[in-house]
């Protein structure tokens, strides 16, 4: 059982973390919506496909990922001569868990000779079915090579996050097959929150994750003229970034993830950032902590190890290798 973290605690154990990481030349990764302080000892913070990128070019002994599993397994794949580690193995995702391999191959024969297009929060197993990856940042761009490369008629099978699928219909407008499954947490952020949040904070930026259970609705309600669509956008928790050090606004609503909150405020102490729902925390996410990394780094357990079958890692790597290439 892990001790409760205290905060005199905190400084301690962020340079003992440091001084292993050193010690094991282990690369930390950590997402966007982790705990605070374990962003603060990463290397690299950033979204799924940034992180992706950086575990393509880890020149480490040992990658210690600060995330999900289906993240982690994501390196393994794309580094596959460094072995990665994941302080907690139980750190799942209910987004992942919302399709399998079967549940894919079955669908795929429902729909032969579709282009089969799967979320990066999906298992190996899943990827390994797949064309093409993406993340929030480069969905639409990948969908819209497609397209290009395949022809505009070309039938494609997207999951497994419906509200990334209907964001993606609406930018190409173009159908598609997309399978209902969801992330729980951006399901939750819901309509009546962004419009509470916007009466109460009418001049801010809006800054939505297209996995959102809000997103469908706001662009309707933008279409429709209902949402000042000049002040409304559609982010990955990258693309949150970048908006907000390219913006001449003091404020913003997140819709996202609260983890997020984190990286924007530190990066923009002077800037203002108000949560769309407080409640939309992902305990995934959070069972990643400061002395679970450092007992990880110290003890490098066979239980942390996060292993692909050779077969299925090369066949996913295809499909990832993809959307990594595929620029936002």
């Amino acid at each position: 059982m892990q001790p409760l973290l205290q905060l005199e605690n905190v400084p301690a154990l962020k340079r003992e973390v440091r001084a292993l990481a050193e010690e094991k030349n282990a690369v930390i990764l950590a997402h966007n919506y982790q705990v605070p302080e374990v962003q603060d000892v990463a290397d690299y913070t950033g979204d799924s496909l940034g992180l992706s990128r950086k575990a393509a070019a880890a020149d480490a002994d040992a990658i210690v990922f600060c995330g999900v599993h289906f993240m982690a397994e994501t390196a393994a794949i794309l580094s596959p001569d460094t072995p990665v580690y994941i302080p907690d193995a139980d750190a799942g995702c209910s987004l992942a868990d919302s399709i399998t391999a079967d549940q894919l191959r079955e669908w795929k024969t429902q729909h032969p000779g579709a282009v089969v297009v799967m979320y990066v929060n999906t298992t190996a197993e899943v990827k390994a079915e797949t064309d093409y990856c993406v993340t929030s940042s480069n969905a639409v761009e990948v969908v819209s090579h497609i397209y290009r490369e395949h022809g505009p008629d070309t039938e494609i099978l997207f999951g497994p996050d419906m509200f990334l699928g209907a964001y993606v219909e609406r930018m190409t407008g173009k159908r598609m097959h997309v399978w209902i499954g969801e992330c729980h947490v951006h399901a939750g952020i819901r309509p009546a929150d962004i419009q509470r949040t916007r009466d109460a904070h009418p001049g801010a930026d809006l800054l939505i994750h297209p996995e959102c259970g809000c997103s469908t609705s706001v662009m309707e309600y933008a279409a429709c003229g209902d949402i000042d669509p000049e002040n409304t956008y559609m982010l990955s928790t990258g693309g949150m970034l970048r908006h907000a050090r390219e913006s001449q606004k003091d404020e913003f609503i997140v819709a996202t993830e609260t983890g997020m909150l984190y990286p924007l405020e530190r990066e923009h102490p002077d800037k203002r950032f108000i949560a769309a729902n407080e409640q939309a925390v992902c305990q995934y996410m959070k069972m990643i902590t400061l002395p679970k990394l450092r007992d990880c780094l110290r003890d490098m357990r066979r239980d942390q190890l996060v292993t692909v079958d050779p077969e299925i890692a090369r066949r996913a790597l295809v499909p990832i290798e993809r959307m990594v290439a595929i620029n936002p």
